[in-house]
């Protein structure tokens, strides 16, 4: 495997290889979230939750033994998210997708590249605005109460099905991913031909099976292009890193390639 070539600004080569590509698969992961001010799941750890561990706050045994505790945390973090805005890369990519075919997987649980534009074909860790019923699964599209400020308890909805807790979307600790993400983004690599391209964005390539994918697409013959500010797992496995946060780097990409 040969040395990735790294720069501080976009190479004219990364530019002609999405020029020339027909798909571009993106992977995305939490570094993209936190450019509009998405706190990462630590992050959120402050003031009311900051003597809380993981395993008191995302874990299915953690949910079961005090559901409003849990349930109060999560509410408090779909209220984060709604209250920040998608960033100037969510929306480059929403712009991408009208000049090739763009197939998004994300790491993140919000929804901002829905709210830029975009189509997520997959959310490996789930979604905080896809709660279900905890015992039955049966999704839950009743109203949510998000508290303005954090509180320790909230009682979560019921289900109206089975009248069991309602539970965040989101995968816990200890739980599988969704298999109908990981079969989309898989494919999605399958399918990858010489010339095609894969953006991974702001993922540190420390979890699996997302941190495999770039080099399962390179295997592919896709050129791998990495746009993140800060080393990553990941890097060696790429031709191209720009270190350069992607509210910046997508835009001048997007404008290059008009």
């Amino acid at each position: 495997m040969t040395t990735p070539t790294v720069t501080t600004t976009l190479p004219d080569a990364v530019i002609d290889a999405v020029r020339g590509a027909r798909r571009v698969l993106v992977l995305s992961g939490a570094g993209m979230s936190v450019e509009s001010g998405v706190p990462t799941f630590r992050d959120a750890q402050s003031g009311l939750w900051e003597q809380f561990d993981p395993s008191q706050l995302a874990t299915i045994e953690a949910f079961q033994m005090d559901p409003p505790f849990v349930w109060a945390w999560y509410a408090w973090r779909m209220q984060l998210v709604r209250g920040v805005d998608p960033n100037a890369g969510h929306v480059a990519l929403a712009e991408l997708a009208g000049l090739r075919d763009v197939t998004i997987s994300t790491q993140n649980v919000d929804d901002l590249h829905e709210r830029a534009g975009s189509s997520v074909a997959a959310h490996l860790h789930g979604s905080l605005f896809d709660p279900r019923c905890s015992e039955c699964d049966t999704p839950y599209e009743g109203e949510i109460e998000l508290p303005q400020e954090p509180i320790e308890r909230l009682e979560p909805p019921t289900c109206p099905q089975c009248e069991g807790d309602v539970r965040p979307g989101v995968v816990w600790f200890g739980e599988m991913l969704p298999d109908e993400a990981v079969e989309t983004t898989e494919s999605a690599v399958d399918s990858l031909e010489t010339g095609d391209v894969v953006l991974v964005i702001g993922t540190s390539g420390l979890v699996y099976p997302a941190a495999g994918y770039p080099a399962m697409a390179r295997a592919e013959g896709a050129t791998v292009i990495e746009i993140n500010p800060h080393e990553s797992e990941v890097s060696d496995m790429c031709h191209h890193v720009v270190r350069g946060p992607a509210a910046e780097v997508l835009p001048q990409l997007v404008a290059a390639l008009g």
